[in-house]
């Protein structure tokens, strides 16, 4: 079964205005998801919602279809979901209506470094597995949820997140149990679970992954997530280095690089 990919990039953002469209590695970063995309031998169309006339330019340049985003669904309180249940009604107009078990891989166009293989991994479980939706995920780390407490800020006392202990009797990171968070490398959802019509599905934010969800999982630092202007160096860094000769990058002529991570609208 073949999947279509919704890649979503509006052009406000607050943490780093105009990301989408800003270079990164000589692209605009909405490039970097549309190449990703079409790398995948099962994703048969790419699509790239959005509001903003230089994301879709950017687009468009790589003949990949832009479709148009009303204020509804590109305003700073827009969920993803929305955006991409509207990408998809208007691509079934102008193409013709999926089946309800059809993969939609969801990418975001902030999201310009990915492992390869990332999206077919994601889509090779969906069409092996009885499954609504499967999400990407990558180790926490050091940021693990056994290390998090409250911390007052007025007198800097210590309180514990509700059901643990305060500074859990675990001291070396090597020794905490595996714990696993959204990284945004990609989503895959069937489109019987987008339009929110997965019986007993919880309501709520998340509904759209339907019931029973899986994941993969992505190595430590391998997908970028451009939040802010750091993200943005990062990313520059690593796309710099893989694109680099193998004899540069053995010799030390790239720059090393690190990681970031989060959710996106």
């Amino acid at each position: 079964m073949t999947a279509l990919a919704i890649i979503i990039g509006r052009a406000g953002s607050k943490g780093l205005p105009n990301k989408n469209a800003r270079l990164i590695a000589g692209r605009p970063c909405v490039q970097w998801s549309i190449l990703d995309a079409r790398e995948c031998p099962a994703i048969m169309h790419v699509v790239v919602s959005t509001d903003g006339p230089e994301i879709a330019a950017a687009a468009k340049a790589l003949g990949c279809e832009a479709l148009p985003r009303d204020a509804t669904t590109a305003s700073d309180g827009a969920t993803v979901d929305a955006a991409a249940r509207d990408a998809l009604t208007r691509w079934e107009r102008a193409h013709a209506p999926l089946a309800d078990d059809a993969p939609i891989a969801l990418l975001y166009a902030n999201v310009p470094v990915r492992p390869p293989g990332l999206i077919a991994a994601a889509l090779g479980r969906y069409h092996q597995e009885v499954c609504d939706s499967v999400q990407s995920f990558t180790p926490v780390g050091k940021h693990h949820p056994w290390w998090t407490v409250r911390v007052e800020p007025s007198t800097g006392a210590l309180a514990p997140w509700e059901g643990q202990k305060l500074f859990h009797d675990t001291f070396r990171r090597q020794d905490l149990p595996p714990a696993f968070m959204p990284d945004g490398g990609v989503i895959v959802v069937s489109r019987r679970a987008l339009r929110l019509d997965v019986f007993g599905a919880l309501p709520g934010p998340h509904q759209f992954f339907g019931l029973r969800r899986l994941g993969v999982v992505s190595p430590a630092g391998s997908v970028i997530d451009i939040d802010n202007e750091i993200d943005a160096l990062v990313a520059e860094a690593v796309l710099t280095r893989r694109s680099a000769p193998a004899d540069a990058r053995t010799h030390g002529g790239s720059t090393h690089a690190g990681h970031s991570h989060g959710e996106h609208a």
